[in-house]
């Protein structure tokens, strides 16, 4: 995410309806000139590009169905970066007949330190200004500096190896966005509220304390020469083609895939890669399964509770 650098422009699709692509269309060039955000540090999704949707998408509430706190027209004034975030979900593994269970090696879902941290709309960080322990710059080729060229050590070691393999086959690849402290993503939000008015801006930047970027085990990818970076077509790019096929080789997943909006909160971010370790990423691949919620046995989180 920048995880999200492009913002929607236009309300999202209500419960169980997916966009046209002809209206996804005039949404994108509706809110393009919000996509260059200072730093790449918006923190949500984009309108999805054309291409066939997968099947076993489960509908739920709209993105849009945000939250209830205030609407469109709050203000970046809007102190959500200063209240602490619930309490996450007590569950702190997979659920017993959820398809990570199988696995030999389990991990904690909620410790912001484990590999299979599930952060969304239903499940904040705690605490919410988190800082990993362990943040490191990887050796890899940056587009980013300061903090945003930080990963924490595990998902750096894996993300040197994948960069690599990555250039072996002719294909360039650049760090484009990667930690994002609490205070860098309440002024991400915070801007987006006064651009969109929180209702939108609910569905393309996490609230403070939400956000997967500020875990360390997620980050957004570019190609080298800027080509559609964090734009709908950036899915057509070598770079998003290539790590969508490989990536669970080194432990990542796209984490917010084509039309799964209704489960992930958010919509298609082919440059978002997210770490949760080689065996669960190539167990997901090879069961078709899109969504962490849905491997980890987790409900959907389309909104804010």
């Amino acid at each position: 995410m920048c995880h999200n650098c492009a913002v929607t422009a236009g309300p999202a699709p209500t419960a169980g309806a997916a966009p046209s692509r002809r209206a996804v269309a005039k949404l994108l060039a509706a809110g393009a000139g919000l996509t260059a955000l200072a730093a790449c540090t918006p923190d949500g999704g984009t309108q999805p590009p054309s291409s066939s949707s997968p099947t076993g998408t489960s509908a739920s509430a709209s993105p849009t169905a945000a939250s209830s706190s205030a609407g469109p027209e709050t203000s970046a004034a809007t102190e959500l970066g200063t209240v602490a975030a619930p309490a996450p979900a007590t569950t702190s593994a997979p659920t017993p007949t959820s398809p990570a269970a199988g696995l030999a090696k389990q991990y904690s879902l909620t410790d912001p330190a484990s590999p299979w941290l599930v952060v969304n709309k239903h499940r904040p960080l705690s605490p919410a200004d988190y800082v990993p322990a362990d943040l490191v710059q990887p050796n890899i080729a940056l587009a980013v500096s300061g903090e945003a060229a930080q990963l924490n050590s595990t998902t750096a070691a894996a993300a040197e190896q994948m960069f690599a393999a990555a250039a072996r086959d002719g294909v360039t690849m650049t760090l484009a966005s990667g930690y994002r402290s609490y205070g860098t993503q309440v002024a991400t939000y915070n801007s987006y509220v006064a651009s969109r008015g929180q209702a939108e801006a609910d569905t393309a930047s996490a609230r403070p304390g939400y956000s997967e970027h500020q875990t360390g085990w997620s980050f957004d990818i570019g190609d080298g020469g800027g080509a559609c970076s964090f734009q709908p077509c950036f899915a057509d790019q070598p770079a998003a083609v290539w790590a969508k096929a490989n990536g669970h080789r080194f432990g990542f997943v796209v984490r917010y895939p084509w039309m799964f909006h209704e489960i992930t909160g958010y919509y298609y971010e082919s440059w978002h890669l997210r770490y949760i370790g080689v065996e669960a990423a190539t167990d997901m691949a090879a069961r078709g399964i899109a969504t962490l919620e849905e491997y980890f046995g987790l409900e959907a989180a389309p909104g804010y509770l």
